[in-house]
This record gives structure tokens, sequence and C-alpha cells, in this order.
């Protein structure tokens, strides 16, 4: 095998994982195109790597976030193109994932899918099948998890299921790798043709179908049908689509879409659901049965309940965030790693650069742009590789772990009745434990939220009141070995949290969101996926990040040499000076505005220089985790909720996180607080 080190190493970061000129599908083209559908959590993922290997990318969806997964797979003969599509629960979008999947399907124009749904839960997975075949769709069942089902005493008859739906159905369990070579070779076989199985909606409804369908002359890549039904539901992309190829029709299709509405009193979308439910329901029960004697649950089963349980899953929550995040973030990456790679750039490295720069460019000006107290490589590398990416790299390890294993819905169902009264679902805990690795990363992912309510929300409180990995290690780091000071710090930030959530919903206007959300089986993680996963994360840090840190010691160093920077260091001294923490202090809040994670990092080195400790570490401590939101997470707020929303967020964050300082600090010396 050869392999080029250029080639790998571009291959390695534009996301393939394969950089050999040996790799079995180059200069292949794919004979047909695979797309995955299925709600989240019923094992899409997990599918699509069985069939795709190692050869993938993921990148996000043109003018999105969302991530979209592309691979080929060898079935057969025959070379498959397969895109895993965001998880969705039905083609008429309500969140900007399930969007992405109906853009998808429209504009890609699969040549085969395959729906991939919980078997223990077939009767909701049905609706969106019927949904698909409504469409016209040559389309393949894939009853996953099948397993599970079986553990619960549940038997599908594949035939029957086949004979109603019309379409090929194969059952799998796909972390184990059963019933994938069944699956493999019914997708290297003969393409499956449309399937004639219609749902019957009200007469109304029918009419109105037929009416809209002989209007639509355009080739839109679905049927007709699904088209006049996702336009009864007044779907935004779908009407814009239509008056792109279909000008012509616009006013009569308003005139039959208010007719229809007016003659009944749900929302149509509510009664197209309630239609197909129970077309999906009569349908499960002819092919179904359960056992009588079913078997006792697991120990991962009996877990998994006991994780969502309101009593006993906080126990087990603390026990994940005491091993995941203090253990492993904490303790390992930033109290071994760090310290590790922190002695080798102070010892090896960068005493090798300052002379070597100091050597190649006499010019003080110019050679403290690269070596010295804020070069590009002393300080900006020595952050990114030794302080910063090894406690990102150990949160997404974690994250990766917890989100395969299944942990992550059953945490999201635990939090949604406290979340509830912050104007947040538990659909909001994964963007909220996605910014412990990093905000900027977590703004971005409030898109899946629901409503513009919760995602306003839950951008403030990701700029206020949660620190990213960075800051997350260097915290537990400096304060695993002052257990009264890390408890202060963590009550602090917790109350922080809950009183803005709190005041927030009361203060934004509209209602609490719908919150529904597939529990997978709890299992352990796959090695693969985990790796993958946080391998795809990291990257994206690496390439996202880390030039903004080496822009942040240019910024810093024409800062030094145009004293602006010793200037606003000046001008944050009094700030400083008030919360009891030493001029060196102001640095580090100067640098957090640059990056979060840079700032947590001279933190670090205030420390580590004996500047700073006791009481003034935990108010500077506290005060830097609500610190205003650094650069790059300030205009992806300005890019995902307008200027108005970052100036104000940061506007109000500033005042605040000081304010809080200031009273921290007045606290814990009236009450003589030793630490």
């Amino acid at each position: 095998m050869t392999v080029r080190p250029l080639a790998y190493v571009r291959d390695l970061l534009t996301g393939r994982r394969c950089g050999c000129d040996t790799c079995p599908f180059a200069g292949v083209k794919p004979a047909r195109r695979l797309m995955l559908f299925g709600s989240p959590n019923v094992g899409k993922s997990v599918v699509f790597n069985q069939l795709t290997g190692a050869y993938a990318i993921v990148s996000n969806y043109p003018g999105t976030t969302v991530e979209v997964s592309r691979g080929r797979a060898q079935l057969g003969e025959a070379v498959l193109e397969v895109v895993d599509t965001p998880g969705t629960y039905s083609l008429n979008p309500l969140s900007e994932d399930e969007q992405v999947t109906q853009d998808l399907l429209l504009d890609e124009r699969p040549d085969l899918v395959l729906h991939v749904a919980d078997a223990k839960h077939l009767p909701r997975m049905l609706a969106m099948t019927l949904q698909l075949i409504e469409a016209g769709l040559p389309v393949i069942l894939d009853l996953n998890i099948m397993d599970e089902a079986e553990r619960a005493g549940m038997q599908v008859d594949l035939m029957v299921l086949q004979r109603e739906l019309g379409i090929p159905v194969v059952a799998t369990a796909a972390a184990s790798g059963v019933g994938i070579e069944r699956l493999r070779g019914l997708l290297g076989g003969p393409r499956p043709p449309a399937s004639g199985c219609v749902v019957r909606y009200p007469e109304a409804i029918e009419s109105a179908v037929s009416a809209i369908s002989k209007l639509l002359t355009a080739d839109y890549g679905l049927s007709r049908r699904a088209l006049s039904l996702l336009l009864l539901q007044r779907d935004a992309a779908v009407q814009a689509r239509v008056e792109r190829l279909d000008p012509a029709a616009g006013p009569e299709l308003d005139r039959i879409v208010a007719e229809t509405e007016a003659r009944f009193s749900q929302p149509l979308s509510f009664c197209l659901a309630i239609a197909r439910q129970e077309a999906a329901d009569l349908i499960a029960r002819k092919a179904t049965s359960h056992e009588a004697t079913r078997l006792r649950p697991g120990f991962a089963e009996t877990l998994g309940r006991l994780s969502m349980h309101p009593v006993y899953g906080l126990p087990i929550l603390c026990a994940v965030v005491y091993f995941g995040l203090y253990l492993v973030v904490g303790k390992f990456a930033a109290g071994v790693l760090v310290d590790a790679l922190e002695r080798f750039f102070e010892q090896h490295f960068n005493p090798v650069v300052n002379a070597f720069v100091t050597r190649l460019l006499p010019w003080p000006a110019l050679s403290s742009l690269f070596a010295g107290d804020f070069g590009v490589i002393t300080l900006g590398v020595r952050y990114a590789f030794a302080i910063v990416l090894p406690l990102v790299t150990a949160f997404f390890l974690m994250f990766a772990i917890l989100e395969d294993s299944g942990y992550l819905p059953r945490l999201a169902m635990l939090v949604d009745r406290v979340f509830k009264r912050l104007g947040l679902s538990g659909r909001a805990v994964i963007p909220l434990v996605l910014g412990l690795g990093c905000d900027t990363m977590a703004t971005l992912v409030t898109r899946v939220l629901e409503t513009r309510r919760e995602r306003l929300i839950a951008t403030f409180l990701l700029a206020l009141a949660i620190p990213c990995s960075a800051q997350l290690g260097v915290i537990l780091g400096l304060l695993s070995t002052h257990p009264v000071g890390l408890a202060i710090w963590v009550g602090v930030v917790l109350a922080v949290f809950v009183l803005s959530g709190f005041l927030a919903a009361r203060v934004l206007p509209g209602g609490e969101s719908r919150f529904y959300i597939e529990i997978p089986p709890l299992r352990l993680p796959s090695p693969r996926n985990v790796v993958t996963k946080t391998w795809n994360r990291v990257r994206w840090y690496a390439l996202e990040v880390i030039p903004l840190f080496l822009l942040a010691s240019v910024l810093i160093w024409v800062g030094d040499l145009t004293h602006l920077f010793q200037l606003a260091v000046s001008g944050l001294q009094p700030v400083v000076h008030a919360l009891g923490l030493p001029d060196s202090a102001a640095q580090a809040f100067l640098f957090g505005f640059f990056r979060r994670d840079y700032g947590a990092a001279r933190i670090y080195d205030v420390h580590n220089g004996g500047a700073i400790g006791g009481v003034p570490l935990i108010v500077s401590m506290v005060t830097i985790t609500l610190f205003v939101p650094c650069i790059a997470q300030f205009m992806v707020m300005q890019k995902e909720r307008g200027w108005r929303t970052a100036l104000a967020v940061t506007g109000i964050i500033f005042p605040f996180a000081f304010g809080v300082g200031y009273l921290l600090n007045l606290i814990l010396i009236a009450l003589k607080v030793q630490v």
C-alpha cells in the first residue's frame, strides 16, 4: 500500500478516513444513491457505519451547521453512495435538522431509501414509513434493534409486514452486526419498485389532494400526492419550490388550502398525522404479537430506567459527572496530560524556539511576534496544543461515550421537568452539555431547538454560565485539591444558571415547546463509533478554533507593540482590584475576550506563578466562567441571533460577571472561608 503523506493529512483534515492510493473506491463512480432515513436514536448511524466501514466524510449541509455523513458501500458488484440524513420524525419539518432531511430528499433524489426504524416502537415508526411510501420512493424498511424487541417479548412477522406495506422488510441488530448481510443483499439487489400502499384521508382532504395534484406540472422528485399533502400543511420550503417551478399555481393553491382548512376544527397537519397513525397501528397489529411470558429486564435495561427516574437518576448523573468530567477531564487531562505537555513546552520547546527566533530575527519588535511572552509559537501554539487541545479531546471523548451508550436521551428525559422552569425542554440538554466542550459549537447546535424563545434562552445560558472544556479542565485542575473552593464554584455557577434561566423564561414571550425523543437501548459504546465521533469533533475544533488562537496571539502582539494592550490591562486593573485579584489577573480577562479557553489558560499560568490562590482563586474562577463570550462565540451569536441579541447578551454579562465576583469576594472574606 502506497501512502502519500500530504494527501493523507489532507484527507484526514477534510474528513476522509483513508488517504491511500489503494482505496477500494478510488475512481469508482457510484451506481446508485442510497439515503438513510429515521428518527433520532434508532441506530441509523450504526447502520451507516456497518455499510460504509471506514470510507466516509462528515460535512455540514450547505448554509447550515447540520452534519450530513456520506460514504460509499460495496454491495455485490455495485458501489453505492450512502447518505445518512439527520434524524427526522416526519417529512413535514419542525426543526432545521428535519428541514435539511427534506432538502436532501428533494435536491439529491435518491435511487433507494432505507428507513431505519426501532422495532420496539413499530406502530410509531411505521407512520414515517407510510410517508416515504406515499412519496413514491423505492423504500426498504429496516427493523433495527430487533434484539431488544425480542427481549421485550415482541414478535414481528416480516412476511405479513411486507405484504401490508408492499416493500421489502429486513430485521437487524446493527450494533452486533445481526442481519447486516441480509440488508446488504437487499440493497445490492434489484431496485424495489415504488409501492402503491397509500393512507386514506378524510374525503375533503382527498379532494384537495386531487385538485392540487393537477396544478403541479414540474418534476419535484416526490409524488404529487406527497407534495400536495405537504402544501396542505403549509410547508414553507415546499411552497417556495412550487412558487419557483409552478408560479401559475400559486393563487389557486392558496384558495384550495384555505377552503380545506376551513372545513376542519383541527390543523390539517394534526388530521393527517392521526389518519396516518391509525393506518400504522392497524398494520402493526396484523404483523406483531407479544409473548405472554416476558424475560426479566437485564442490567442495562434496569439501569436505563433508573437513569430517567427523578430520584435515582440524580446519583447516576452525579457518578457520570464525577467519573466523566472530574476524573477524566479534570484530573487526568488537566492534571496529567496538561502538566506533562506544559513541562515539555517550558523546558524544551519554548527555549529552543526563543533562541532560534532571536538568532533568525534579531529585531525585538519582529521576533516578539513569534517568540517571547506573547509569541504566536511560544504562546498561541503552547496554549492550543499543551493546554486546550488535551482538555477538549478528553471532553469530546467522554461526550461520544455518553452519546453512543444511549445515556444522553435519558438525561434529556431526566432534566426535562426542571428545564421547563427555565423556558427550555429536555432537548436543550444536548447543546448545553456540548457547550462544556466548546460554547461556539454549542451555540450553532441550538438550531435543533424548536422555538426562537428556546434558542435565545439557550444561547444566553451558554454565553453566561456554561464553561467550555478548557475552562472546565483548568478549573477542575486548579480546584481539585481545594474541595471547599470547588463546591463554592459549582454552587455559584449552578445558582446563576438556574436563576438566569428562570428570569429569562419570565421575560421572553412564548409558551412551552413540545418535547418528544426516542429512547434507544442502553449499551456499551462501540469503540469505532466513539473514536469516529471524537475525531470529527476534535478535527472541527482544530480547524475552526486553533487558527483563532494564532490570530489572538497576533492581535495581542499588535496590542503590545502599540501599547493598546497595556492600556486595556490598565483599564481592567481597578476592576480586578475590586474583586481582590492581583494585577496579572487583568491579562487573563483580556485574553478571555479573544478566547474563553485562552483566558483560562492564562489563569493557569498566573496560578503556577504563585500570584493567585485561596479566596482570590475561587473569585477568579467564578468571574472568568461568567465573563463575556469570546470573539468566536460572539460572532456566532451575531450570525445566529442577530447584532441586537449578541450586543444585548454581552452588555448584560460583562457587568453581571464582575458584580457576582465582587459580591462573592465580600461574602467569602466576611465568612472567613478557608480554601
